[in-house]
């Protein structure tokens, strides 16, 4: 009997760990929705909370992204130019050179066939050079952030990019239901990518890398492909929250997304998505969007001035390290 609790003690306060990460974000955030009721008597009222969950879509999505590449143990702080760089590409094709674009003029089709080629590519020149070429993420990453800002720069010139095609920003200004639809592909998106985590080889196959990279190898897990179909879903993402995020705008800006990483960290952080790897589930991370953006919508509604927000966060991340480095451990090695 001794030897049953043995074999299976670990196993059973190894769950208990997990959920006890996932879940260490809940009482923030329910905390923080009841000082936003007290704060402000319209916090709680749907047109507020709608707001809240359609200004939290597009940093749920970049997050989705975020979450495949850091549970690999691997970084790629890009997105937020991606976010930026793929539908300013696109609008740039597609808008009139009245407004600022090149005088293609192409459709809205293959303006959301550009806008997703581009984020797929910058994923694949990432996941090249971490894998291939065997370069920093971090490093190469912060590279491409860089890079790509000053090539979005350089196409719009500075300019704000208007006019854009109805069924580009379809997404970004559609109702379903009375729900923005943006509300309802984020929770899709979220839904899917829990099932592909959970369920699908690729997704256990994200943990077995973060876990220990030359075991995956040894279990006969193709690790190099695994690593760049991340980087290349993650950017995809990311080019499919810019176009989202253009749609809300209605336009496209050449400072789109710009410190969104920030907030995508610590979403996943705070949620349980640790940087070592291995470890985390995405409806930790969904717990870690929904705090950050109820608790950005309390501030403002309290009259905090924004560049407090900032501030803010990095104390709720510090908080959120602290809670889970006694609720979860580290993240397992094999």
């Amino acid at each position: 009997m001794n030897d049953t609790l043995t074999k299976s003690g670990p196993s059973v306060l190894g769950v208990i760990g997990r959920n006890l990460r996932d879940l260490s974000v809940l009482p923030g955030l329910v905390l923080v929705v009841v000082v936003g009721a007290f704060v402000s008597t319209t916090f709680l009222a749907v047109p507020n909370l709608t707001l809240i969950l359609r200004q939290s879509a597009e940093l749920g999505i970049v997050v989705i992204g975020l979450t495949f590449i850091l549970i690999t143990s691997k970084m790629d702080i890009s997105l937020e130019s991606t976010v930026g760089l793929a539908p300013m590409a696109a609008a740039w094709l597609m808008v009139a050179p009245a407004m600022g674009g090149l005088g293609t003029e192409i459709g809205a089709f293959w303006g959301i066939v550009v806008t997703l080629a581009i984020g797929a590519l910058i994923g694949l020149i990432n996941g090249l050079l971490v894998v291939k070429a065997g370069l920093d993420s971090f490093i190469v990453s912060l590279a491409m952030l860089i890079l790509l800002r000053g090539v979005t720069l350089g196409i719009s010139q500075g300019r704000t990019l208007s006019s854009l095609p109805e069924a580009y920003i379809y997404l970004g200004t559609a109702k379903w239901f009375g729900v923005p639809a943006a509300i309802w592909v984020t929770a899709i998106l979220f839904i899917g990518a829990g099932l592909i985590l959970k369920y699908n080889r690729w997704g256990r196959a994200l943990y077995a890398i973060g876990g220990n990279a030359e075991a995956a190898r040894a279990a006969g897990i193709r690790v190099d492909r695994v690593l760049i179909t991340a980087f290349i879903a993650a950017s995809a993402l990311a080019a499919f929250a810019g176009m989202v995020l253009a749609g809300r705008l209605y336009s496209v800006t050449s400072g789109m997304g710009e410190n969104l990483i920030f907030s995508a960290l610590a979403s996943a952080v705070i949620g349980g998505i640790t940087l070592a790897g291995g470890k985390g589930r995405i409806f930790g991370a969904l717990l870690g969007v929904l705090l950050l953006g109820v608790l950005t919508n309390v501030l403002t509604l309290a009259g905090v001035p924004t560049f407090w927000i900032n501030a803010v966060y990095g104390l709720v991340i510090l908080l959120a390290l602290f809670l889970g480095r006694f609720a979860g451990g580290k993240p397992a090695r094999s």
